[in-house]
């Protein structure tokens, strides 16, 4: 009995490693930072196939897997890769927030959002990737900057997967308005963009990252630069749209 209480908590110590970063990240699976295989790490625990791969309206990039926020002309480009479950993206997005409502109002800066669902594989449920899809349901309603930030302000504990409940994913977007319709309740309930988000998991996966959120300003990682604010950031929009 002693002996399986230690395995126990030896096998709860290891699925913790998996979501705390010391940088403040969520990650995907030890073996992607040590750099052993895994051949388990990133899946979720969804069950059946994810079905087609069908892009939310708009979606642009390399198969269709970026979900826009800005002016196309903006000299800048943020490409954010985050997880709704991802309790180091909300800190990033309850930091930055305004700074980036501000600078893609102003027509400074574009973003483009990626979705990933590691927490799902580390933690097992199917939260992460029903709150993609919700979201991209969102982007489908051209609602997707408002109920991406209503996720964020009421994301879950970690340990709670909340977000695989369709009608929390529902109550959340009567936070926003004009979303809650027919055509979202619909796109919500069929999982309509689930193959579209487990592409861009994959696409997470394959990309060399090792965790959310990823942060890349003008394609260079500014998540790791310790020094980063939102001043900072405020700058080098401002300097690069000065030319």
């Amino acid at each position: 009995m002693a002996v399986e209480r230690d395995r126990q908590k030896a096998a709860e110590r290891r699925r913790r490693t998996l979501i705390v970063a010391a940088s403040g990240v969520c990650v995907l699976g030890l073996a992607a930072v040590i750099g052993i295989v895994a051949a388990n790490a990133g899946k979720d625990d969804g069950g059946d196939s994810a079905g087609p791969v069908v892009a939310p309206s708009g979606a642009q990039g390399k198969d269709a897997l970026a979900i826009p926020v800005g002016k196309e002309s903006a000299k800048s480009t943020l490409t954010v890769w985050e997880d709704f479950r991802c309790p180091a993206c909300k800190s990033f997005e309850d930091t930055y927030r305004s700074t980036i409502h501000e600078l893609t109002g102003a027509g400074k800066l574009k973003v483009e959002y990626h979705l990933a669902t590691i927490i799902d594989g580390n933690m097992g449920g199917s939260g992460s990737r029903t709150a993609a899809n919700a979201a991209a349901c969102a982007q489908d309603a051209g609602r997707f900057p408002a109920y991406h930030d209503v996720l964020y302000v009421n994301q879950p504990e970690e340990t709670d997967d909340a977000f695989a409940d369709d009608d929390k994913l529902l109550e959340l977007a009567g936070k926003v308005d004009g979303l809650d319709t027919p055509a979202f309740r619909t796109c919500v309930a069929k999982g309509t963009h689930d193959g579209w988000v487990e592409k861009s998991n994959q696409a997470f996966r394959t990309g060399g990252f090792t965790g959310t959120p990823t942060v890349l300003f003008n394609g260079k990682n500014i998540y790791q630069d310790r020094t980063m604010t939102p001043a900072k950031l405020k700058k080098m929009v401002e300097e690069a749209d000065q030319g």
